[in-house]
């Protein structure tokens, strides 16, 4: 009988979050909006060698490095972000060397970690959810080769400041520094600008949120041109479909739509916190297109609840510091009235 590798058979099965979809979906931090019509279009117009053909990345990181404004050397395409996740942890990972997190924060990064024997440290966010620079500076040792921020911070919304950051990577000289920014279009801050002068620095983005390309995996990893040789070594050169990279552009170019999701987005978040404080909830502002609430003992009554009203929502109780939380999508303008409905007599039948 083939034998596992002793740190893969020790770790905990991941499943999908996903069990059913109701009326409003809003566990996932999936773009409320859908896509773009015009990707649709795109989609309806492909030809059958668009998917007989194999896919050239290349075009891809093209488009985006134009996008961005980068060197398409400094531009590497992946299944998602978690992909761009998988592939760094096993190129700068072993069994010698330690990986730090703030926590809670993506899931996935630890199971990346774990995967390749190293040690996951931990570095807990603050009473409100912020990370303490100077505790997390403290963690930063010789065997520390891999650092993941999510920023904004998943589940919490919360952000790092730009100086932080630079800190960070002043003081990890010697480690691969990944700043996620999965939610930045939500945010606006970023720190692609400072990849030429930090060596050390990954800028991770995804087009599944304000794009909404989830169902096409595709994300983005900006770093310097020699750190992604060593990337590009451990990835697949037809790792993203063709139908994928045929939108891509399309997508890029509606920045209308991206940008009217974005905006209601902005909008619904003030919509939820009014919600929150009508009710006396306890919510963390949030630079995301969720938000993270408190609802207390009774939350897994009121995620049930808003179940049976037709409104999927994401249990976070089990992350650290999130007893009684959960996170909610932003939903559309148009979906609000009936999300805020639901969400009042949810409320008020598990809490009464």
């Amino acid at each position: 009988m083939p034998e596992a590798r002793e740190f893969i058979a020790a770790m905990a099965r991941y499943r999908s979050p996903i069990t059913d979809r109701l009326r409003l979906n809003l566990d996932l931090n999936e773009n409320a909006a859908g896509c773009s019509a015009d990707v649709l279009a795109k989609l309806q117009s492909l030809a059958v060698e668009d998917l007989a053909r194999y896919p050239q990345r290349e075009v891809g990181e093209q488009i985006v490095a134009d996008f961005l404004e980068v060197s398409p050397n400094n531009v590497l395409l992946t299944n998602g972000i978690d992909e761009a996740l998988q592939v760094i942890s096993a190129t700068y990972l072993d069994q010698q060397s330690q990986l730090l997190l703030a926590d809670p924060t993506f899931s996935m990064y630890r199971v990346y970690g774990q995967a390749t024997g190293a040690t996951v440290s931990t570095v807990a966010l603050g009473e409100e959810f912020l990370l303490s620079i100077d505790h997390f500076l403290r963690a930063i040792n010789e065997r520390t080769k891999l650092i993941l921020i999510a920023n904004p911070n998943n589940p919490t919304g919360t952000t790092v400041a730009r100086e932080d950051l630079l800190r960070v990577l002043r003081a990890a000289e010697n480690a691969a520094v990944v700043v996620d920014e999965a939610y930045f279009e939500f945010y606006g801050e970023t720190l692609l600008g400072d990849v030429a002068a930090f060596p050390n620095l990954f800028i991770a983005r995804t087009f599944s949120k304000a794009y909404g390309l989830a169902g096409l995996r595709l994300g983005a990893i900006v770093a310097s041109e020699r750190e992604l040789d060593l990337l590009r070594r451990l990835t697949s050169p037809f790792n993203i479909n063709g139908i994928a990279l045929a939108c891509l552009p399309v997508a890029l170019q509606d920045r209308r739509f991206m940008q009217n999701y974005v905006q209601q987005v902005k909008t619904g978040r003030e919509d939820l916190y009014r919600l929150c404080d009508e009710l006396r909830i306890r919510y963390w502002h949030s630079a995301a297109n969720f938000v993270l609430i408190q609802i207390g003992q009774r939350s897994e009554q009121f995620i049930e609840e808003m179940r049976r009203s037709g409104v999927a929502i994401s249990d976070r109780g089990s992350d650290a510091g999130c007893q009684g939380c959960v996170r909610i999508t932003i939903p559309t303008q148009a979906e609000m009235p009936y999300f805020s409905d639901a969400f009042k007599k949810s409320f008020r039948a598990a809490v009464p």
